[in-house]
């Protein structure tokens, strides 16, 4: 049996951090070590216990969500943080994710979702509600960035992380656009190659900093 992953719950709400707890625990993939109720707690709590994740809720009185990522980064600490929020604007999904979040949910998502996403982060990886980057990507325009570096997506490559972007993984995404499963995965690793990206929702995310998926 592998190793349950150590969280801490950072939330300003004493319910709802109680109440994630208990969806947690219901959990044999997760072990809820630690509880925060506001940044100052959060970065403390983090120092002590050093988790696997920590889950971040983004509107806190005092220091917030954002404010947190950002002396993470500073501070050089290696522990993941999956921000967890009502709030689905845009502009603070990016925000959030350019401070360092390795995964951004809305607090609807189911307790398969939620320890999914734990997982994912805990191992690397990027996550981003379907819905989220959906909207994104339709909200996106051309970024005026100037430290971007130049990339330069193939029509096809921005086609293809539009459709990830939608949720669709490789097959789905071939079938739409009558194109081999094969090549769907080689749009998508040269995608990945060219935008510096851990993996497929990172690139998407980069992709939507430069304005490389605005229309369609």
């Amino acid at each position: 049996m592998s190793r349950r992953l150590r969280v801490v719950v950072v939330d300003d709400q004493n319910l709802v951090r109680q109440g994630i707890r208990g969806l947690l625990e219901l959990s044999d993939a997760v072990d809820v070590i630690g509880e925060a109720s506001d940044g100052a707690e959060a970065l403390d709590a983090i120092e002590a216990l050093d988790p696997d994740v920590a889950l971040l809720d983004l509107r806190m009185p005092g220091m917030g969500g954002i404010e947190v990522l950002e002396a993470l980064r500073e501070r050089g600490s290696d522990v993941p943080a999956l921000v967890l929020t009502t709030f689905d604007d845009a502009e603070l999904v990016l925000t959030a994710m350019r401070a360092g979040a390795r995964g951004y949910l809305l607090k609807d998502v189911t307790l398969d979702q939620l320890v999914d996403a734990i997982g994912t982060v805990a191992n690397g990886g990027t996550v981003l509600q379907p819905a989220l980057t959906d909207r994104l990507v339709r909200e996106s325009a051309p970024a005026a960035d100037a430290q971007a570096i130049d990339v330069a997506l193939t029509g096809r490559e921005a086609d293809v992380l539009r459709l990830v972007a939608g949720g669709f993984n490789n097959r789905e995404i071939a079938e739409m656009l009558h194109l081999a499963e094969g090549t769907v995965k080689n749009h998508v690793s040269n995608a990945i190659a060219k935008l510096g990206a851990r993996d497929r929702t990172q690139a998407v995310l980069r992709a939507l900093h430069r304005g490389l998926l605005a229309g369609s």
